[in-house]
This record gives C-alpha cells, structure tokens and sequence, in this order.
C-alpha cells in the first residue's frame, strides 16, 4: 500500500549542482515546441524521400501511438516502481519518478525534461530505425505523439476534473495509483494495459477519498488561494 507521505507546497531537490538542478525541469509547451519540428521533418522525409503513401504513413503513425501506451505501462511498472536495496538505485528511482509521488504538485517535473529527453528518444530512434529503417520515419513521430499525450494528460490529471465523463475513470485510476496503491493503476494515458495484465483499481468498489485527490491537484492551490484574494479585496 501506498503509505508515503504527500506534500502539497514545493519539490523535491534533486541535484546539489544548481545547473543539474535546472536541467530536471520544464514546461509541457516547451517539449510538444521542441519535438513537432522535428517529427513534422520525419514524416516529411518518409512522403517525399521514400514515397510512402498518405495510408501507409497514418497507419504506421497509429501504429507507433499504441505502441507507446505498452511502453508507458511497462516503464512505469518495472522502471518507475523499481524496487531494490541498492541506495543507487533508489536513488535513481526517486529522481526518475519518485519525487513525483512526493511533490505531485510540482508542475515542472511532470514532462522529461528537455535534454535527457532527447538523448533518451534519439536512442530510441536509433533503435527503431535499425530494426525497422525507414518505417521508423512515421513510426516514432506515432510513438513520441503518444509520449507528448501522456504527458499532457498527466498534467490534466493532476490540474483539473475530468472534462468528459468517460475520461473519469482515467483520472481515478491514476488519484488511486497515488494514494492508495502504487503496485495498480500504471497507465496514465490509457487503462487498457491495466486491464490485459490485471493491475486495474476495481473502481466500482472503491470509493473515492476527495481531500486526497484534492492533495494531488494543482486546482487544490487555486481554491486555497481564492477566499484570501477575496478577503484582500474587503479591506
């Protein structure tokens, strides 16, 4: 069970080299900025260069996006959630992602960060393309299109409710997967692993805590803050 202790102002100091430090932040406009040039040339290459037709290149594009919720799932089960004895490791885990379980209102941790975000999916993109060549033009921009999803619902999620009623249970299996069990609710983007490998919340029999979801979200901030403007303006 998930039993760590959350909290709702600052975050976490991962780096004592201030230049680190600023290195392990940034913003979810700054990354879609970054990679849409980039996938927009990609998949420019595979029309012009290659010849692939308009078909061939959505369906490997769509191909690429749901290879990604497995990715999500297996990164965030196995990698996230790495559990181990080794400090090293544990230490690598916090500044990976367990940070964020402690200071889950830290806007600024919720997008990998721009530089090991490109050496990490340049990587990837060397390994795609040596499996794969040319395809891996239109299928990696599918595959991080689906990262920039899942970041930019990861930030919804801890900003704002549901704007659609079907979308509900993708936000609860991520507040549980916070405070109630983080050996469940591993997508983010999607539940669909959650359910093929048995780790879904069953979210008909478990209600939901609102305080705590409140203590996960951003808007909690924005109510705080509310009732004091609106007092300042009395006097």
């Amino acid at each position: 069970m998930h039993e760590k202790k959350i909290h709702n102002k600052g975050q976490a100091r991962l780096f004592s080299n201030p230049l680190l430090e600023m290195l392990t932040k940034s913003h979810p406009l700054v990354i879609w900025g970054m990679y849409i040039p980039l996938l927009s040339y990609l998949i420019y290459v595979a029309a012009t260069d290659y010849n692939y037709t308009t078909l061939r290149i959505v369906l490997t594009f769509l191909g690429g996006m749901f290879f990604w919720t497995f990715f999500e799932y297996v990164a965030h089960r196995y990698l996230f959630h790495w559990i181990s004895e080794s400090p090293r490791i544990q230490k690598f885990t916090y500044i990976l992602h367990g940070n964020h379980h402690t200071y889950p209102r830290d806007k600024q941790r919720l997008f990998m960060p721009p530089v090991p975000s490109l050496l990490i999916s340049g990587t990837i993109f060397g390994i795609m393309y040596l499996i794969a060549g040319s395809y891996a033009l239109m299928f990696f921009p599918g595959f991080i299109i689906g990262y920039l999803s899942y970041g930019t619902i990861h930030y919804a999620i801890h900003a704002w409710n549901p704007p659609f009623k079907w979308m509900k249970p993708l936000w609860r299996n991520h507040h549980l997967h916070h405070y109630k069990d983080d050996h469940h609710g591993f997508g983010v983007s999607s539940t669909f692993w959650d359910h093929i490998f048995g780790t879904m919340f069953d979210l008909k029999n478990i209600k939901e805590d609102k305080e705590k979801v409140k203590a996960l979200q951003f808007q909690g901030d924005m109510q705080q803050q509310r009732p004091q403007q609106q007092h300042t303006h009395t006097h």
